[in-house]
């Protein structure tokens, strides 16, 4: 067993290599442009010295196999910056991390080596982060990302998570999105402001709701904010995500609320006032049967598409909207309600039904569609 540099290191939350025998199958995959690397460990032994190939890759995922990474936390406390001239010579651009337990103090030396990269997004995925954060650092030493994602990560200092992680990141982050998280009701008190951060998205957080909205929106915090997407997140009346926005002081332009059961906001609640920014809403696949009360009085654009409305809404229903969609409702199609049940009968899938389908995959499409952009 012999140890590696930390730039080879990077690329796998710093592992040692494994001699391993000549019929072992090969962890990693290059493509033959030396543009996307895909490493996934899944054998008892693996052979960790696979992943040397992705050091010439733009876009890296590697995947852990479920293991515990804590026997590597002797590595952790290397300093990256004798090797720092090596590490920005590397192409990775995009980074994904998964399905593995990794403690925080590896976790964070994984951050440090990657500030002296030129990586702009990161993805963490299928991990359980454990033990306890390093102390903060005088000034941020991780990378200075664009993009940030994190999709099942659980972590051991709960909602805390955000703001911690925040302390060893430059400063810069554009887009942040969370998804099917363990907490987001983060202690506002410990959470500096995202002062470029544009795009949130906390889609797939079902048991997010209204309430917890309000928690994870910390006042002050998002001055910058023009996209906040909340599809399939719990979301239960637009008196609440109002109430939310409107105690945050944010000025997003763009809401996505659809792929939410809303319901009629109840008799009596308090009036809120929307963001004076807010000029397009989607509301599509809410399951409204009739034009909900309370939305902003004038917009650019309104989804109200594949919802279960009866009639055309009267004009004093609505609100003063340029752009008005509202294809695959039942007064239009009316086998819309049965396309939205059924999406694939008679081997047609209808505009909703595709929508419907490939909501969970538009990130990944997204992400395709852009990959290039970082040759």
């Amino acid at each position: 067993m012999v140890r590696v540099c930390v730039p080879c290191l990077l690329l796998l939350l710093l592992p040692p290599l494994l001699r391993v025998s000549a019929d072992t199958t090969e962890p990693c995959e290059l493509d033959d442009d030396d543009f996307r690397c895909v490493c996934n460990f899944t054998d008892p032994k693996p052979d960790w010295s696979s992943a040397f190939q992705c050091m010439v890759a733009v876009e890296v995922e590697i995947r852990g196999g479920g293991r515990s990474l804590e026997q590597f936390l002797k590595g952790a406390d290397t300093d990256p910056k004798q090797y720092a001239d090596t590490i920005k010579a590397l192409r990775v651009r995009r980074l994904k991390l998964g399905a593995a337990q990794v403690p925080a103090q590896l976790l964070v030396a994984v951050l440090r080596a990657l500030g002296y990269s030129r990586l702009k997004e990161l993805t963490l995925e299928d991990l359980e982060v454990t033990g306890p954060t390093p102390p903060t650092p005088l000034e941020a030493a991780g990378p200075a990302l664009t993009r940030l994602s994190l999709r099942n990560v659980s972590w051991a200092t709960g909602g805390a998570w955000l703001g911690e992680l925040q302390q060893w990141l430059k400063p810069g982050l554009k887009e942040l999105n969370v998804a099917r998280a363990h907490s987001l009701a983060f202690p506002c008190a410990g959470l500096s402001a995202f002062e470029a951060l544009t795009t949130l998205d906390l889609s797939n957080n079902p048991g997010l709701g209204d309430s917890g909205l309000m928690a994870a929106l910390c006042p002050h915090k998002f001055p910058a904010l023009q996209y906040l997407a909340l599809r399939n997140a719990g979301m239960e009346t637009l008196s609440g995500v109002c109430a939310a926005l409107e105690a945050a002081r944010v000025q997003p332009r763009s809401l996505d609320l659809s792929h939410n059961s809303l319901r009629a906001t109840a008799p009596g609640a308090t009036r809120c006032v929307w963001p004076r920014a807010l000029s397009s809403l989607n509301l599509s696949f809410a399951g409204l049967e009739q034009v909900p009360k309370g939305l902003p009085p004038k917009l650019s654009a309104l989804d109200l598409s594949c919802n279960k409305l009866s009639r055309e809404p009267r004009r004093d229903e609505l609100p003063e909207v340029n752009d008005l969609t509202l294809d695959g409702n039942p007064f239009l199609d009316p086998g819309a309600l049965q396309h939205q049940d059924a999406p694939m009968i008679s081997g047609v899938v209808p505009a909703c039904a595709r929508s419907a389908l490939t909501m969970g995959v538009s990130g990944t499409l997204a992400l395709l569609q852009g990959a290039r952009g970082f040759a």
